[in-house]
């Protein structure tokens, strides 16, 4: 359940395809494909693996005709719903949503003129197909960025107003927007002063934000303080790195605000000297086994027995490391004893066991509004 301290703000409701995004529903987790869209085959397995891994909405790159057309082979092949990243052509825009496309996202300002804007609206108005305006802080307008001086909050959210306005100016309203710079504090403030002027849904992400630390740290802080102020319909966690891994790292986001959470929660110890076993592989091991699983238990990988079952207490299930063996226990009331060899296997089984029997442990994609 959303925190009864965290009020998420009132915006619109739009639909990409069946996924709800705004007016109170579930703030959805979005990615991106990395594959060459022409390559069918590469890109469905990507997005199959996406969507087990919880992603609910996929965008992918359309670069030239051949990648629209392979948009309507992959929309055929797939059950999440698609949008297509548009940049340049508007004809492109014109193809996908033909083939089926659940969501275009383009810059109105590069799609090819006031001529080539109407033709992609009147489009999206007959098929029902929402408009991302995305606006990023690299690729402003000369004029905009001469007026303040620079990519700053309020010249990213002046192109965004302007690009609602011309959208509304055509009778479309089926729109979601995005603010995004590789700038966090830059981000947020665009998408605080955006807030306050439209009711539209907003999409979240601070764009180019790196490998796996330091973007899971930008985005974390970025989005994560969005989301606590209570800004946002949907958002996207930005990794130079296997897409699946952004999904992963948006769910940890949500857990940790306590909105959403998919999949087991892994409360390990850094160790310390004291730990007398491989700690860090019997977690990588036990984490990726449990990967695969919707349900939220709370898992706990302990060094010793300091941080054993007292520190681990509101863990579900949990192993505590000694010399060359362990404990298992279960919310704080030890099991048994397991040799150190045998660990990671007998926790994994326990884990499953649990989620197959027990009611009580939080079910895939808890959230507010359920």
């Amino acid at each position: 359940m959303m925190p009864a301290d965290l009020q998420r703000r009132s915006t619109r409701r739009i639909y990409v395809g069946d996924v709800p995004i705004g007016g109170g529903a579930p703030i959805a987790v979005q990615s991106m494909t990395n594959t060459d869209t022409r390559d069918i085959a590469a890109t469905v397995g990507q997005i199959e693996r996406l969507e087990a891994a919880g992603c609910e909405i996929v965008r992918l790159a359309v670069a030239d005709e051949t990648a629209a057309e392979a948009f309507d082979a992959i929309k055929a092949r797939v059950d999440v719903p698609l949008i297509a990243d548009i940049h340049f052509d508007h004809r492109l825009a014109l193809s996908v949503m033909r083939a089926g496309a659940d969501g275009l996202r383009i810059n109105p300002g590069n799609i090819g003129g006031p001529k080539a804007v109407e033709r992609v609206v009147r489009c999206a108005l007959e098929l029902m197909v929402p408009i991302r305006i995305g606006v990023n802080a690299g690729s402003l307008h000369r004029e905009v960025l001469a007026r303040h001086g620079g990519p700053t909050p309020e010249a990213m959210v002046e192109s965004a107003v302007e690009q609602i306005q011309l959208l509304e100016s055509l009778g479309f309203d089926q729109i979601k927007i995005s603010l995004k710079s590789s700038d966090v504090r830059r981000t947020i403030r665009a998408y605080e002063i955006l807030s306050d002027q439209v009711d539209y849904p907003l999409h979240l992400g601070v764009t180019e934000a790196g490998g796996l630390i330091a973007g899971t740290v930008k985005s974390a802080i970025g989005i994560g303080y969005l989301l606590a102020r209570g800004i946002g319909d949907t958002f996207r966690v930005s990794l130079t790195r296997d897409p699946v891994e952004e999904v992963r790292v948006a769910y940890e986001i949500l857990r940790a605000l306590g909105i959403r959470s998919r999949g087991p929660e892994i409360i390990s110890c850094p160790t310390c000297g004291r730990c007398e076993i491989d700690l860090f592989s019997l977690a990588d091991r036990v984490e990726a086994a449990l990967s695969d699983i919707p349900q939220s238990p709370r898992v706990a990988i302990m060094g010793c027995v300091v941080n054993g079952p007292g520190e681990a207490k509101e863990a579900d299930v949990g192993i505590a490391g000694g010399r060359r063996q362990g404990i298992l226990f279960r919310h704080g009331k030890v099991v048994r004893k397991v040799p150190e060899a045998d660990l990671a296997d007998v926790l994994i089984q326990e884990v499953r066991t649990l989620c197959v029997t027990s009611q009580g442990l939080g079910s895939e994609d808890s959230d507010e509004t359920s």
